[in-house]
């Protein structure tokens, strides 16, 4: 996954609010779309985004889609970038790597 497509995710600060929702139920279109006072076609745009960065998930039930946030996605990927900035991180990630390959 392209850190890009996540950081371009996490540029807008109602793609940010859609993943704080989302982080403690699954909801539909409709129901973000009422909780942000957008249109379901603006909260459909950003959740295409977050979808394509992974970072949401989406799966039909009946007539309604249901989403959700990929909590793990979004935290593997964010701490790995802070460990690849971090100074120490690298070194640390590299030791890491070879007592895993023992």
């Amino acid at each position: 996954m392209s850190l890009d497509k996540i950081f371009e995710a996490l540029a807008s600060s109602p793609r940010r609010q859609i993943l704080a929702f989302l982080s403690e139920a699954e909801l539909t279109t409709t129901q973000l779309a009422e909780r942000f006072a957008m249109s379901t076609p603006a909260i459909s745009r950003h959740l295409s985004i977050l979808e394509n960065a992974e970072l949401v998930s989406s799966e039909r039930q009946g007539q309604f889609v249901m989403y959700r946030l990929n909590r793990d996605k979004l935290v593997n990927n964010l701490t790995g970038y802070a460990f690849e900035l971090c100074p120490i991180g690298r070194p640390l990630k590299r030791e890491s790597r070879k007592i895993a390959k023992k």
